[in-house]
């Protein structure tokens, strides 16, 4: 039986408000979530499911609740799911009335025909299968409301809040492996946009043989080197987790001038690591003894 693991991310970013204990609060309360459903017994996939939800609902995470909006004033999402079983994802993007995107990535990882869907064929599913359709508006807070009729009165963006994609890789006692990434996009992307977090090897991948990862920040900078897979054919090769999460990160930044981009990731073994670019990337994970971890920023100690 193999020992679960679980680590989170919040989004790399500058994070300069002073709201840190209220992210990393936010970041504990999901990591738990996912924790208690390894603990009973629960599958990586659900783990992954049951701490995003709870992310997308938090009002300081750019996902669900708190997305940034896009130039006409609209939430545009997007989530990706990934099962390292038989390495298989399920996607969407552009969504506007799912209160919890993740779920519906979820229910298309099942789907034998078709695992990406986009904008209004995606709800039409989601409709179907009888999920909850919510407003539009239910998605804005009044800080991203008024950081948005700034930045159309300014006619570009306002001191960045920080807040960002959020994710998460766990390893259950089966040893399968899962990740899930979940996002709002970038503030006043143009409408129609999507990023790396949908896309199966960029946003999050996993392969219960190797290893699992979610990735955050500019996602044309993470797309252009399918950062999620990167790291894990690094762990492929022997490297550790965190190392190959250093490596991938340093490798797109030697790339690309301050690629602003982070990454989380788990080993079979169920070794955590993170690494990012950014001024901070919040990531909370259960350490060796079981106990809730948080920070907003490296050296991580995963020791």
């Amino acid at each position: 039986m193999t020992k679960p693991s679980i680590i989170l991310h919040g989004g790399a970013g500058p994070w300069e408000k002073d709201n840190h204990e209220q992210v990393l609060k936010g970041m504990r309360q999901a990591v738990i979530a996912g924790w208690h459903v390894l603990k009973n017994g629960g599958t990586a996939l659900d783990a992954v499911e049951a701490s995003t939800i709870i992310l997308e609902n938090h009002p300081l995470f750019d996902a669900g609740v708190g997305s940034f909006l896009n130039e006409h004033g609209e939430v545009e999402m997007d989530a990706l799911i990934t099962d390292g079983r038989e390495i298989k994802f399920g996607a969407i993007a552009g969504v506007q009335h799912i209160k919890n995107p993740i779920q519906l990535a979820l229910v298309i990882l099942s789907d034998a025909k078709h695992c990406f869907y986009v904008a209004e064929g995606a709800e039409l599913l989601a409709f179907k299968l009888g999920m909850e359709y919510t407003s539009n508006l239910s998605f804005v807070t009044a800080d991203e409301f008024a950081d948005y009729q700034k930045r159309l009165e300014q006619g570009k963006p306002p001191e960045d809040r920080g807040h960002g994609t959020v994710g998460a890789v766990a390893l259950d006692s089966g040893g399968n492996m899962a990740s899930a990434t979940s996002t709002g996009g970038s503030p006043h992307k143009r409408k129609g946009r999507v990023g790396d977090v949908p896309v199966f090897g960029a946003g999050g991948y996993a392969d219960n043989q190797y290893g699992g990862a979610s990735a955050t920040g500019i996602g044309e900078n993470i797309m252009r080197y399918f950062l999620s897979k990167h790291v894990i054919d690094l762990i492929a090769t022997g490297k550790d987790a965190h190392t190959s999460a250093h490596e991938s990160v340093n490798f797109i930044a030697e790339k690309i001038p301050n690629p602003e981009i982070g990454v989380i990731t788990l080993d079979a073994n169920g070794n955590v690591g993170a690494s990012h670019t950014t001024a901070h990337m919040p990531i909370a994970w259960i350490d060796a003894d079981g106990n809730v971890q948080a920070s907003m920023n490296k050296p991580y100690s995963f020791s």
